[in-house]
């Protein structure tokens, strides 16, 4: 699907839409932040909150689909003020199977950095040539808690 965004230098490009989908505190709204400012027209699903299976390809499919995953520990001390346990993590993923699925590439965010996974995100998408703005896109409101790992 193709669409028309402003990008940082004014003009207008043909971008295509990258969408991130992933369990609870696995770096979503991060990995959408980072993309973004290099020009990719990334944005985020909280799909792991709904029972449509194909809630990330609904409205405006995604032409790539990244897909996140966190396991217990890393969600727990990404955002320590939620309850983490074995039956949530197993709905989000029962939630989450068909995104799982469908998606382009998987990466489990359990021990990598943002940056790293920016990096993992970056290098697949140049090889896949997916085109960026060649300025930052307009940063999104985030969801969840910010996550800096050192």
């Amino acid at each position: 699907m193709w669409f028309f965004l402003t990008a940082g230098g004014g003009g207008q490009m043909n971008l295509d839409l990258v969408k991130i989908v992933g369990v609870s505190a696995a770096g979503k709204s991060t990995l959408v932040a980072g993309l973004r400012e290099l020009g990719y027209n990334a944005r985020p699903v909280a799909q792991e909150h709904s029972q449509v299976p194909d809630m990330w390809q609904r409205i405006r499919p995604p032409n790539w689909l990244i897909f996140l995953d966190a396991d217990l520990t890393a969600q727990g001390e990404r955002r320590p003020d939620v309850s983490w346990d074995e039956p949530w993590r197993r709905t989000e993923l029962e939630r989450l199977a068909h995104a799982r699925l469908h998606a382009d590439l998987v990466i489990d965010t359990s021990f990598l950095s943002a940056e790293n996974v920016l990096k993992q995100s970056v290098d697949f998408l140049r090889v896949s040539r997916v085109q960026a703005a060649s300025g930052p896109l307009t940063e999104l409101p985030r969801t969840g808690s910010v996550w800096h790992q050192d």
